[in-house]
């Protein structure tokens, strides 16, 4: 499957793509960290808040992370979780990462953050019945953050990587398959078969945002993890994680290390999965993934 054809199924609208101007701007700096608050417009009438970490006085075109946030049914964190973090994650990535150098964005995805007003539910079902999906709205605006970033002359377009934690995850990985300008991916627990978790019923643990209508009719998560290669990616599981339990988790990967092999790239597909952790980051997936980033330093 192309990039093309998979945003066509997961109807990931055609907007303009350029950077989305940012309509307020405020900028907080200290102990070597700025952040600044954006808003973009999204155009149809919509805007997105956003949070973005730097290094203070960057020094050139430095390394940039489009972060992707999480969902657990948490709405009013959103975008937030890149500075205030979420109880899934150690600590905040976005002031760690400025501090080694990167510049990271974060965008409320639809019906988070600020956007927390507009329900999932009701939301998907209405796009739904449009012919569009929830998914496809979320890709489009963090393709938007990523235009930013790649405009920004505190960034290297060439070195933009994309993260996140559970929705984050899938976020991430499907953003690469149908943006090839993403450098490397990495994500954490939320990397299994799908067909494998509706045989469980495990599949009703995600939210709407993931209904796409006839995709595994065409493809499968873990060829879509797939079209990323030969580019690197970061896989993180846990075994114990009921979104990412071990027979799902080694179909996708499977699958995914297939189309990494046919690239002659299996080198550049990473693995870590931890046998005793359900669904949460742990110290060595933390290493992992800041070790991972640090390759585009």
């Amino acid at each position: 499957m192309t990039p093309a054809a998979l945003r066509d199924l997961i109807r990931v609208p055609a907007r303009p793509r350029h950077a989305p101007p940012a309509l307020a701007r405020s900028v907080v700096a200290g102990a070597g960290v700025a952040i600044e608050t954006l808003r973009f417009d999204l155009g149809e009438g919509r805007s997105a808040r956003a949070f973005l970490a730097r290094p203070e006085a960057p020094a050139g075109r430095l390394p940039a992370v489009l972060y992707c946030h999480a969902h657990g049914a948490r709405y009013g964190i959103g975008a937030a979780e890149l500075l205030d973090g979420r109880p899934s994650l150690l600590s905040p990535w976005g002031p760690l990462l400025a501090q080694r150098g990167f510049v990271t964005l974060c965008l409320d995805m639809p019906t988070f953050g600020e956007s927390a007003d507009e329900r999932e539910d009701p939301l998907s079902k209405a796009l739904l019945w449009q012919g569009r999906t929830l998914m496809g709205e979320m890709l489009a605006d963090l393709l938007a953050g990523f235009d930013h970033l790649a405009a920004r002359s505190d960034v290297d377009p060439a070195r933009i990587a994309a993260f996140g934690l559970s929705m984050g995850a899938t976020h991430a990985y499907f953003l690469a398959a149908i943006e090839p300008r993403i450098a490397r991916v990495a994500h954490l627990c939320c990397f299994a078969d799908l067909a494998g978790l509706i045989r469980t019923g495990a599949h009703d643990l995600h939210g709407h945002y993931m209904t796409i209508p006839g995709l595994l009719a065409q493809t499968s998560f873990g060829r879509i993890a797939g079209m990323v290669a030969p580019r690197p990616q970061l896989v993180c599981t846990g075994d114990r994680d009921p979104l990412t339990p071990p027979d799902a988790v080694e179909t996708a990967f499977a699958e995914c290390r297939e189309a990494y092999r046919a690239a002659g790239a299996e080198q550049a597909l990473l693995r870590l999965t931890d046998p005793d952790t359900g669904h949460a980051e742990t110290p060595a997936m933390r290493g992992a993934v800041l070790g991972f980033l640090g390759a585009m330093r």
